[in-house]
């Protein structure tokens, strides 16, 4: 198999020199009997133009079947974290306070390597495959390749979810093993799958230049936790109707803009309450809201709890 190119290298669509990459954070674990993965994360550099990317590596070799694999590799951008937190922290990436001189945007390349093993208790068959998809689970697929693709909305959603948990110890295991499932069935869907047009019940969205809208919809959103933007002001930034947008967001990522906003937004609340140690008026104010009650009704409807009652933890 020719030599599988790098993935950052990829996004950027051209080299990247080592003096260019500053690392913040390297991870690399085994979780038996599942999976390897790795997560580094870089800064961003002002002159990058980065597209997310995916990329499927099947390899195979009858000689030498212990290095048989199949690996997915990931490379995306556009979170922020804010540089005095704790690089696994779930909040920092809703940290877009105009106050804070803190945060960076970063670059985070994944990869997950599965063995044959652990694939074929998936396969319903390990002869004759009918489809791509069970020969490359069955390991039955006689010769290795790649396949790169643009991130498809649920595996954007599967490495989000990756990327910003607090589980630790034997309950990490649990969760990685888990989401590492979720992201090998969105990717093989996504890289493999045969009749992507099918998979949508807004027939728009088989159109990618529109799912593209949808996706930097939620982008947005994320760059205005504290400052509403309404779903008509959302069309117009990325050139889409309000029914389209809401019907498309809402099939892409399970859930209406409204809650989307509200939970993010929520979130980010109890990060400033709990982990800035910022006082509720402070928290109403960043997140843009006209009065305290409205902030605490929102914040107790999202977490059960009123925002003094968090402070008090």
């Amino acid at each position: 198999m020719s030599q599988v190119p790098d993935i950052l290298s990829l996004s950027r669509k051209q080299p990247i020199l080592q003096d260019e990459l500053n690392v913040l954070q390297d991870i690399t674990r085994h979780v038996p009997g599942s999976v390897t993965y790795s997560i580094r994360r870089y800064q961003k550099h002002p002159q990058w133009n980065l597209e997310d990317t995916g990329m499927l590596v099947y390899h195979v070799d009858k000689n030498i079947q212990e290095e048989n694999h199949l690996e997915l590799r990931f490379c995306v951008s556009g979170n922020i974290y804010c540089r005095q937190k704790d690089a696994e922290c779930n909040f920092c990436q809703f940290n877009e306070s105009k106050k804070c001189v803190e945060k960076f945007d970063s670059v985070d390349v994944l990869s997950f390597s599965f063995s044959p093993a652990y694939l074929r208790q998936f396969s319903k068959s390990h002869k004759d495959a009918a489809s791509l998809s069970e020969s490359v689970l069955s390991f039955s697929h006689p010769s290795s390749f790649s396949r790169i693709l643009p991130l498809c909305g649920k595996t954007r959603i599967a490495i989000e979810g990756l990327l910003n948990h607090n589980y630790t110890d034997t309950l990490e295991n649990i969760f990685i093993n888990a989401q590492t499932q979720i992201l090998l069935l969105y990717s093989m869907d996504c890289m493999l799958g045969e009749k992507e047009e099918t998979r949508f019940q807004c027939k728009f969205l088989a159109n990618e230049a529109d799912r593209e809208k949808i996706i930097k919809a939620r982008e947005i959103l994320l760059q205005h936790i504290g400052e509403p933007i309404t779903i008509k002001a959302l069309s117009r930034k990325v050139a889409i109707n309000e029914c389209y947008l809401k019907k498309g967001f809402k099939e892409i990522f399970g859930t209406t803009i409204f809650d989307f906003y509200q939970g993010q937004r929520m979130e980010h609340a109890k990060y400033l309450l709990y982990d800035k140690g910022l006082s509720v008026t402070e928290v109403s104010m960043l997140l843009g809201y006209s009065s305290i009650s409205h902030f605490s009704t929102a914040f107790k409807k999202h977490t059960g709890i009123k925002p003094c009652e968090l402070l008090l933890r």
